[in-house]
C-alpha cells in the first residue's frame, strides 16, 4: 500500500516539478500544445507508459489543453511517490509529443 507524503515533502518535489502545483490532495498541471492532434498525441503516447506503470491520472482534454490531476486512491486520495513518478513521466510525454515545450498554465 502505498504512503502518503506529507506536505513538506510535497512542497520540496514540487521545487523540482516547477509546471506542477498541488498539495496533499493532489498534483495538478495544466499542458497546452499547438492543436487538438498534438493533445490527443500527448495523451496517446503518455497512455502506454501509464498503463506500464499501473498508476492512473484524472485527466481530461479540451481542443487544446490537457487537464491533469495526480493522486492515489490506495492512499486515501492523497499524494504519493506513485504521483511524483507519474508527474515526471507525463512530463517526459509532453516533450516527445510537442515539437516545441508545452506552455503550463
Amino acid at each position: 500500500m502505498p504512503e502518503a507524503l506529507l506536505p513538506t515533502a510535497i512542497a520540496e518535489v514540487l521545487l523540482s516539478l516547477p509546471d506542477w502545483s498541488g498539495d496533499i490532495n493532489g498534483l495538478r498541471r495544466t499542458y497546452r500544445f499547438a492543436d487538438f492532434k498534438a493533445a490527443m498525441a500527448f495523451m496517446q503516447t503518455a497512455a502506454v507508459a501509464i498503463d506500464a506503470a499501473n498508476h492512473h491520472p484524472e485527466w481530461s482534454n479540451v481542443y487544446n489543453r490537457v487537464d491533469v490531476t495526480l493522486r492515489t486512491h490506495d492512499a486515501g486520495d492523497r499524494v504519493t511517490e506513485l504521483d511524483i513518478k507519474l508527474a515526471r513521466l507525463l512530463d517526459m510525454a509532453a516533450e516527445k509529443s510537442a515539437p516545441a515545450k508545452p506552455r503550463a498554465t
